[in-house]
């Protein structure tokens, strides 16, 4: 069993497997002999390559989302090294 292949991502395939829709309802046997073999793997190529983009727009917003983070987390600490420590509170100083 697969997930359904009819979805909002596999929006670009959706010709090649609807071709593949239509020669599985040949029946069986056109089925059974490997007639829609090709349009099978039309298909596989064409999800994949769906799924690779959208890894590769994952990656790249997660890259970008990461590097937003570090540099406010350097902010962060170059704000800290500023701020004078409370004198004699004993707050905020390292042991």
């Amino acid at each position: 069993m697969h997930s359904h292949l009819h979805t909002p991502y596999n929006a670009n395939c959706e010709e090649i497997m609807t071709a593949l829709d239509e020669c599985h309802a040949r029946g069986f046997l056109h089925k059974a002999i490997g007639s829609c073999n090709d349009i099978k793997r039309d298909v596989n190529r064409c999800l994949a390559a769906e799924r690779y983009a959208r890894a590769k727009r994952n990656r790249d917003q997660a890259r970008d989302n990461r590097s937003r983070i570090e540099k406010i987390w350097a902010e962060e600490r170059a704000f800290e090294g500023n701020v004078p420590a409370a004198a004699g509170s004993g707050e905020g100083e390292k042991q």
